[in-house]
């Protein structure tokens, strides 16, 4: 049996997807938390193959989530399970640690896949992402520029773009202003502007906002 556990502060998710994985063969639900807290207490009890996590998972950043988990639970195998877009965020939070991204707007039996999948050690994206990553058109011109943010850089720009000051980042982040500050400035170059207006702008065309 696949133990899962799933963290999502959406009751309706997490009834759909305990109810998709309970009437499907060889899979135990094991939890389903709301908070990030509730997720930590939860894996202090119970030792589950794979935690399928909501990116905006309220109290601690999604990906700072994935990586507190990879550092205490080495065991656990995470699957990002988010609404946000699949060809900007999947990169970030492979990159952090992650099995695997799958977005809320995926057919149900992908996340039977996708569990499977995981679960047995796999990476796990869907073959829409691979074809996306497979071109750089014209068209996916901002999309080129996200591939060079790493992975601190798209949490910084995501909190800066949802109107975050640099000291709410900071406390979010658990870093200094000036550290932000930095990470700000190699934005700017990186995406090629040399102001917030402009640095907000790539944001929204990076679907952060």
């Amino acid at each position: 049996m696949i133990k899962v556990l799933i963290a999502d502060n959406h009751p309706i998710i997490r009834m759909g997807v305990t109810n998709v994985l309970e009437s499907a063969n060889g899979f135990e639900m094991v939890g389903a938390v709301s908070t990030t807290s509730e997720l930590f207490k939860k894996l202090e009890s119970t030792s589950p193959d794979v935690v399928m996590l909501e990116m905006d998972i309220p109290e601690i950043n999604g990906i700072a989530t994935l990586r507190k988990i990879k550092k205490e639970h080495p065991n656990v195998k995470v699957l990002m399970y988010s609404g946000q877009s699949e060809d900007v965020y999947a990169l970030s939070t492979i990159r952090a640690g992650a099995f695997g991204y799958l977005s809320k707007a995926s057919d149900i039996d992908y996340i039977i896949t996708a569990v499977k999948k995981v679960s047995e050690g796999n990476m796990f994206i869907t073959n829409e992402l691979a074809q996306r990553l497979a071109f750089d058109e014209g068209t996916q011109k901002p999309r080129r520029f996200f591939r060079k943010l790493s992975t601190r850089e798209v949490e910084v720009l995501k909190l800066l773009a949802s109107g975050k000051r640099n000291k709410d980042v900071a406390i979010g982040l658990n870093l200094n202003e000036k550290t932000v500050s930095t990470y700000k400035a190699r934005l700017m170059k990186k995406l090629n502007v040399d102001n917030m207006v402009d640095l907000l702008q790539q944001a929204k065309a990076l679907e952060l906002y």
